[in-house]
């Protein structure tokens, strides 16, 4: 579609200011009021004064009429008349407290939170009946703030160790709501608490939740091309001497993806989300340069957008995308969308009518500003000298190519983007993005997850209600590859690294938890030793020989304890596709073979049998999905952790040494023993009761144990 084209769309689509409609798992009432919005988050303050934009936290409006603050410990000032940039100063250390916004005399209110996370002081809902929710604390507690939704509950005491929160009667006349209780003591910021509502009444049942309760999705990463060839009418190879056929087309669908739903693949598995690579159109000549082997390569990934709101005949039709979508749903499966908006490839129209679009390719010094992925080049730099980087921060630049990536949820029921190569690409992007999205279809539901490598500080800075949701979090994944390869490092760096995740972004945020992807050697034959840690050209090992497990015990066994792990601790588990078999293999193009959909050896079937076993823990389990974490015993080899939701419990135990470990663990006073149900667990695996609290841990070597209370 032209550019003329894409900002007529535009133009005709946004509305003027809309009300944002509440998650929900079925049609809204018709008495939806503004003060029903989706769940905000929380906005994190320091010593001192920091500045904050309205659309971080409420993306439908530019601005306020007013934001008042009943508490003296924080002073706002407005950075012009329609608050649509303040700043906040406080003196206090650490705090929680809440903003309200107002729109007329309409208000809706921002948690605030001061100060870091005390991971030691724990709190946990225990009980809720139609009127009130209990919450139990690990000491006493100095304040809480409670919301359902973002309205303010007044209602809420404080005694002791105890936090009574009462139920709005509104709550009653919504399918879905939440309830949200933020609480510090003396020693720190405790967990926050989450609890999903319908009409009214705490979910206890998982059988309750449905594909738009995003806390409970389970992805599936697929690229399109190399998944499966469900209509042979559309192959098309580029079939050129320049191009090695492993990086040419191999015939990969939309028909092929609606197939695999139909037979019941995904949802055999355990997937509740599917991700799909970009489909918008590349081009039909080949690019880029490999020496050793010689090759350049087709654009079968679907990275360089040629036309960004166009499908790739390749992958199909529009009425294809429209089937694939339809029977996802059809199967309560959520799709979502790859999107480039960092570049697009030189030969786009776009480009050609708008040579200036784009950053600079030469730096100062004479260098070529390609592949400088830090520092002051962050945002300006180009993959490669043919997908020129786009000048997002220019606003004549960012409004059209917004409105492309709007054309997609416009046009096709997807329920969301993984946005390519975030932090390359400037904030008022994102916000200009989510304000279009959220004031124009306020009766969406749609979740974005970006992709950033950096430290938590750089990732989280795109983690607010008017940017992107959420991210992967690489920094568990590196850390847990780390730690289950190299047997010179300590489990303890894995829960530090959840913990430092949790405290960041929040107890019960949506950061994507990846078993790998298509821009990295497959995680088993790094386990497996075939593949080895270190800075080396691990692309260039694909082409030279094939890549194999290595040790199949160590491989199959280190896969299943990272699955075990992102299944298990806050965040939405990811599988990148061929991991739930353990397909080995090299970094890209190595990485992004056809799929078999068959196990070529009993490792794989015990792999495989074992990852659905994994995943369906997950998805049926409301404390693996809604529980609140805390950590209840960790050494260089195990790690017991607990996850505690409404009086129920799940324990997840993990060792990555090659000796069986008996641990002994003490739950927290108001997690009672009880009957206990091994949900999943490697062979030996066991747990029983001591009494008193005290559960005993059998863990066997290079596994785990999940026990259900």
């Amino acid at each position: 579609m032209r550019l003329k084209s894409l900002l007529f769309i535009a133009a005709a689509a946004i509305m003027s200011l809309a009300v944002l409609l509440l998650v929900q798992c079925s049609p809204m009432p018709t008495e939806l009021k503004l003060g029903d919005a989706s769940t905000v988050i929380p906005m994190n303050i320091k010593q001192g004064t920091t500045t904050h934009f309205m659309t971080d936290y409420y993306p439908q409006w530019e601005g306020a009429d007013n934001v008042t603050c009943d508490d003296a410990r924080l002073t706002l000032t407005a950075k012009d008349d329609a608050w649509q940039e303040f700043e906040i100063t406080t003196e206090a250390e650490t705090l929680v407290s809440t903003l309200d916004v107002w729109h007329g005399d309409e208000k809706l209110s921002i948690v605030v939170l001061g100060g870091n996370r005390n991971t030691a002081s724990y709190m946990s809902s225990v009980a809720a009946d139609q009127k009130e929710i209990t919450i139990e604390a690990t000491e006493p507690v100095k304040e809480a703030v409670a919301l359902w939704q973002n309205n303010v509950i007044y209602d809420v005491k404080i005694e002791g160790n105890t936090i009574t929160v009462e139920i709005p009667a509104t709550a009653k006349n919504f399918d879905r709501s939440m309830i949200r209780v933020f609480a510090a003591s003396e020693a720190g910021r405790f967990n926050d608490v989450l609890l999903p509502l319908e009409k009214g009444v705490v979910v206890t049942d998982a059988e309750q939740i449905c594909r738009q309760d995003f806390h409970s999705q389970i992805l599936y990463s697929l690229m399109i091309d190399r998944f499966n060839n469900g209509n042979t009418a559309n192959d098309w190879k580029l079939n050129s001497p320049e191009v090695l056929d492993k990086v040419d087309y191999q015939g990969g669908d939309l028909a092929g993806i609606t197939s695999k739903i139909e037979d019941g693949f995904f949802t055999d598995l355990g997937i509740t989300t599917i991700w799909i690579s970009p489909i918008t159109q590349n081009p039909y000549d080949a690019w880029g340069q490999n020496h050793n082997p010689d090759t350049k390569f087709s654009g079968y990934h679907g990275y360089w957008p040629i036309y960004s709101t166009v499908v790739d005949k390749r992958f199909g039709s529009d009425e294809e995308f429209r089937t694939m979508l339809s029977t996802a749903h059809g199967q309560e499966l959520n799709v979502i969308l790859d999107y480039v908006a960092n570049h697009l490839h030189i030969n786009s129209p776009v480009l050609q009518a708008h040579p200036d679009w784009t950053t600079e390719l030469m730096l100062p010094d004479g260098r070529k500003n390609i592949g400088q992925w830090d520092g002051e080049t962050r945002l300006t730099t180009w993959f490669d000298e043919h997908i020129p980087t786009l000048d997002l921060e220019r606003e004549e630049v960012c409004d059209p190519m917004t409105d492309s990536a709007l054309h997609w949820v416009r046009n096709f029921d997807f329920d969301g983007f993984r946005h390519d190569a975030c932090k390359h690409i400037p904030l008022n992007y994102w916000r200009m993005l989510t304000h279009k999205m959220k004031s124009s279809m306020p009766d969406r539901q749609l979740w974005q997850i970006g992709e950033t490598y950096g430290d938590v500080e750089l990732i989280g800075s795109y983690v607010k209600s008017g940017m992107i949701d959420s991210q992967f979090d690489f920094n568990l994944y590196h850390t847990s590859r780390d730690v289950i390869v190299d047997e010179n490092r300590s489990m303890r760096d894995i829960a530090a690294v959840v913990e430092e995740s949790e405290a960041a972004y929040g107890s019960h945020h949506t950061m994507g938890n990846i078993t790998g992807n298509h821009d990295k050697p497959r995680f088993i034959s790094l386990a497996g030793g075939d593949m080895a840690l270190g800075w080396y050209d691990d692309k260039a090992e694909g082409w030279h020989r094939e890549v194999v497990v290595g040790d199949m015990f160590k491989g199959h066994s280190g896969l299943l304890l990272l699955k075990a792990i992102i299944s298990t601790v806050p965040g939405v588990p990811c599988i990148y596709q061929g991991d739930e078999y353990g397909v080995p293999g090299a970094n890209d193009p190595d990485n992004r073979d056809m799929m078999t959909f068959q196990c070529e050896n009993d490792y794989q079937a015990k792999q495989l049998e074992a990852t659905k076993a994994l995943l369906h823990v997950r998805r049926n389990s409301m404390p693996l999905m809604y529980g609140d974490f805390r950590t209840l015993y960790v050494d260089d080899a195990v790690w017991v952790f607990l996850r505690h939701y409404m009086g129920e419990w799940t324990m997840v135990a993990l060792n990555i040494r090659y000796d069986a470990s008996n641990v002994t663990v003490q739950l927290p006073e108001f997690a009672k023993c009880g009957d206990l149900e091994i949900a999943v667990a490697t062979e030996g695996g066991e747990a029983k009761c001591l009494g008193e609290g005290r559960i005993e841990l059998n863990v066997p070597v290079r596994g785990y144990v999940v026990v259900n209370k």
